[in-house]
């Protein structure tokens, strides 16, 4: 099975992981700090980047939502080997970076969700009806 947009979500991957690092070198905690949420941001701000322009063949689209979906529970299984009590030994500075990205995560989401018209939430919504029916037409001649 192919998964499409899996080089897009590395490539975000890897530079989240890259600025996380870099932030906790800043904040002189000696970890990571929302390298994982820093990816993610990255891969939703590409692909409505590549969407508008064109960039993004729809096979591509529907393998970025997949990895978007997928990248839930990997967020949950890596917090879960992170060293929460190391960071917070760090000083106030882990726990003000903690809320601070969330606050900051939030209102990126919320300018995102306010930056789509409904106009062309349903027209989304029609092509993924279509590749759906295009997928279920070449999975029958396979």
């Amino acid at each position: 099975m192919i998964i499409y947009g899996t080089a897009l979500l590395a490539l975000c991957h890897l530079l989240g992981i890259f600025l996380g690092d870099l932030l906790g070198q800043l904040m002189g905690v000696k970890t990571n700090v929302g390298g994982v949420g820093i990816a993610m941001l990255l891969l939703i701000c590409a692909r409505l980047y590549m969407q508008r322009r064109a960039w993004l063949p729809q096979m591509t689209e529907r393998g970025v939502e997949y990895w978007g979906a997928m990248y839930i529970p990997v967020v949950v299984a890596m917090a879960a080997q992170q060293d929460v009590v190391a960071a917070l030994r760090g000083g106030p500075v882990a726990v003000l970076a903690a809320i601070g990205s969330v606050l900051v995560c939030g209102a990126v989401i919320s300018l995102i969700n306010r930056s789509e018209s409904p106009a062309a939430i349903a027209a989304a919504e029609a092509d993924r009806v279509q590749a759906d029916s295009m997928l279920m037409k070449e999975h029958r001649h396979a």
